[in-house]
């Protein structure tokens, strides 16, 4: 027998935030049940409506600011509190910063035992129409006046009703009511759930992921929609292997960007991992650099190194570079923008990352220093096993700040100390949190 929800409270209580989650929600207490309310910052007073109720906890929206904090502002797009693309578009840029620098000091102290020595400023760039990476959802809905295209609502399966979105390159973000209409008028409307957006220095590109074969007239209207808006065109009618240029039909299926302080362009294909924040991204590439202090004559180990992001700007300043990833289409992606720049002195390998490293033919070549850019679960078992490079100076890349902690604990049973680290505002607008840190060899 299934049990039926309880009907939500429809009383709006007031209450004051007390402090904020690191989901960007407000946290408070009433009746003895701690409670997280979106739309909230600490110190203001809030009236509330319940969204959801939990043994442990209840979720609420707050739908009058009665006395605001001084770190709200208004939000630039209409439909901020509602999609999930955003969580903090009403917190101040300066305020946004001053959370991820406290959640990841805080996340330091807490998993990783460990203090930073000097608190690196934070990097910060452009804070709208700077994402070039997302997957839009799409979906039909007649009730709602046909197609919706854009992020689920916040903590929803639900996609949200937006015509516009200001944190996505223009390229992309203007063409929301646009891409609504083209949608709405396909035979294939229905089946349609996806759209990729790819966008490099001087071309952007749409995946449409399509569940049934496209009519004359879909292939028709698709293709004249990219023409009109000079797009890129892909489609994909399975797996990743079905993903296919249609438009324009010039034999080329990459994108690229450019890394000027290094003279390197990175080609890429849509559908593989770039960072969605091209000046953030420039930006944290010099830094990472510079804190590794490469000598003309140094060795350098650059791990889950992707498609050379930091390899190959490593590679104008180093003797030899070693890029180490475990996707192989993304090692074979290095090493042709490797000759694409024209870079003999770096080498690319593939290898699983968390599994018999002493194994690895690169292993044993001895390396001075150390770039380590692992994904969100971090990089455990490469940390415990860093100690037979004897590298004197790891940079860590991390967008996750509970797994970077967890790794520098086991950095300083190695004998390194973490000697700097910050934050990097790769997703502002959102509780994401970017960070680097440096550990020296003692």
């Amino acid at each position: 027998m299934i049990k039926k929800r309880k009907p939500l409270p429809t009383e709006t209580p007031t209450v004051v935030i007390e402090n904020l989650a690191h989901d960007g929600r407000g946290v408070t207490h009433l009746d003895g049940k701690t409670i997280f309310i979106d739309n909230s910052l600490p110190g203001e007073t809030v009236q509330f409506q319940y969204t959801a109720r939990h043994g442990k906890f209840d979720e609420g929206l707050a739908i009058k600011i009665e006395q605001p904090s001084a770190d709200r502002v208004e939000p630039r797009c209409p439909h901020a509190i509602v999609c999930g693309g955003c969580s903090s578009q009403h917190i101040s840029s300066d305020a946004q910063i001053r959370d991820k620098e406290r959640v990841l000091f805080e996340q330091l102290a807490h998993f990783g035992n460990v203090t930073v020595e000097e608190r690196l400023p934070a990097l910060t760039s452009e804070v709208w129409g700077y994402r070039r990476k997302a997957r839009l959802g799409v979906k039909y809905v007649e009730k709602k006046g046909g197609a919706l295209v854009g992020f689920r609502e916040k903590r929803s399966s639900f996609l949200a009703a937006i015509n516009e979105c200001h944190v996505l390159h223009p390229k992309v973000g203007t063409l929301i009511p646009v891409l609504r209409e083209l949608i709405s008028q396909l035979d294939c409307r229905s089946a349609l759930p996806q759209i990729e957006v790819a966008v490099g220095d001087d071309r952007a590109s749409l995946g449409i992921r399509h569940l049934q074969p496209l009519s004359d007239s879909d292939s028709a209207a698709l293709m004249a929609f990219a023409q009109t808006y000079d797009l890129d065109l892909y489609l994909q009618s399975g797996g990743p292997d079905t993903v296919r240029k249609v438009w324009p039909a010039d034999g080329h299926d990459r994108l690229s960007y450019r890394l000027p302080d290094f003279g390197v362009e990175l080609q890429f294909h849509p559908t593989d991992f770039t960072q969605v924040n091209a000046g953030i991204n420039r930006r944290m590439v010099k830094l990472a650099i510079d804190l590794l202090d490469v000598q003309p004559h140094e060795r350098v180990l650059d791990l889950f190194c992707g498609l050379g992001n930091f390899t190959l700007p490593l590679a104008t300043k180093a003797r030899e570079v070693v890029g180490v990833e475990g996707e192989a289409s993304m090692v074979k992606r290095g090493i042709e923008n490797a000759a694409h720049n024209s870079l003999t002195n770096v080498s690319f390998y593939g290898a699983d990352l968390a599994k018999n490293l002493p194994a690895q033919p690169w292993v044993g070549e001895g390396f001075d220093k150390i770039l380590i850019d692992p994904p969100r679960s971090g990089a455990l078992e490469v940390v415990r096993e860093l100690a037979r490079f004897k590298a004197k100076r790891v940079v860590y890349v991390s967008c996750n700040p509970a797994t970077l902690a967890r790794d520098a604990g086991e950095l300083t049973k190695l004998g390194y100390k973490l000697a700097k680290a910050g934050v990097m505002d790769m997703f502002p607008h959102t509780t994401h949190v970017e960070s680097i840190a440096v550990f020296d060899l003692v």
